[in-house]
């Protein structure tokens, strides 16, 4: 009988982390390593990460999760803004050199596959999940089933333009999603109510005295914990906008389960009741339907590499 384990693959800007994944979704062994630049030189460390798990287990086939666009077959990467892949055939170089098929999956949407699975959306015919790290990603299930779009770039949440004339991105529009619901977005609202009200003191502004650098979004959060009144204040914006994006979201694909993941979703004590109270506020329709259930995510950092050994099982 052939073997139906699988290994996933989630690359990201810093980090490639390797898993061996059962047919339950349960991660039995990993392997990771720092990201490097180049494509010739990230291709080796996947391919080493991967062998040195297949050296251990009998695997019949490998899922990469990419932070960033993949072409509907599913076989390349078009563009990754923190990867050094562009129009690049990863999925057939790591295939011939691994000896296994190879598919590849936008993270996003390896993690809704996951949550959809085996965690927080499971059984939901409708789910969206939104990723909330430095920036916004997204994944979305229409009856069960992926939605990638025409041609496999769907749903790019994070630059929805949510503040006309709002905060510059990086994406060149101002005022997108993930300018102001992120850990980099945490930063900069706490830094602009620093600036906003200099006679406060806080742990915030000790820590800024040198570098407005140093206000990362995780240090706001922990500031928030401690009861740093700004930083909670800073928190009530995330939450907010957070709400106000689902919103608009859910007036379009109206989701029966929102999934919240991402490094921020570790924060969620602090801001998701008051995002879902903003999200029942400014709904259209608002007390008038029913509304999807908003959740964080239950796999945490396995979600998107269990999500790529899944559909990888489907060529086995």
């Amino acid at each position: 009988m052939r073997a139906r384990t699988t290994i996933g693959v989630d690359i990201g800007g810093t980090s490639v982390r390797a898993g061996v994944v059962d047919r339950h979704g349960n991660v039995v062994d990993t392997a990771r390593a720092p990201t490097p630049a180049g494509e010739a030189a990230l291709e080796d460390a996947i391919v080493s990460a991967v062998s040195g798990l297949v050296a251990r287990h009998r695997v019949c086939a490998v899922g990469l999760a990419v932070a960033g666009f993949v072409t509907t077959d599913r076989r390349s990467v078009m563009f990754a803004p923190h990867l050094a892949w562009r129009n690049a055939p990863v999925g057939d170089r790591i295939s011939k050199r691994l000896n296994l098929p190879v598919v590849l999956e936008h993270d996003a949407n390896a993690a809704i596959l996951a949550e959809h699975r085996f965690g927080a959306a499971r059984g939901a015919g409708v789910a969206l999940l939104v990723a909330i790290g430095t920036g916004i990603g997204g994944g979305l299930l229409l009856s069960g089933e992926l939605f990638r779009g025409a041609y496999g770039v769907a749903p790019e949440l994070g630059h929805l333009r949510l503040v006309p004339d709002g905060r510059s991105c990086p994406c060149g529009k101002q005022g997108c999603w993930e300018r102001y619901c992120s850990g980099t977005a945490l930063s900069a609202t706490a830094v602009e109510l620093l600036a906003r009200y200099p006679g406060k003191s806080t742990v915030l502004r000790r820590d800024s005295s040198a570098d407005s650098r140093a206000v990362t979004g995780r240090k706001v959060a922990a500031a928030a914990r401690e009861g740093d009144p700004l930083a909670q204040r800073a928190m009530s914006e995330l939450a907010k906008w957070l709400g106000e994006g689902l919103a608009m979201i859910a007036d379009i694909y109206d989701p029966e389960v929102v999934v919240i993941a991402g490094g921020v979703s570790e924060s969620a004590p602090l801001f998701l009741d008051d995002a879902r109270d903003h999200y029942k506020k400014m709904i259209t329709g608002a007390g008038f339907r029913p509304l999807a259930r908003i959740r964080t995510a239950q796999l945490g950092d396995d979600a998107a590499l269990v999500g790529a050994a899944t559909l990888a099982a489907d060529s086995c």
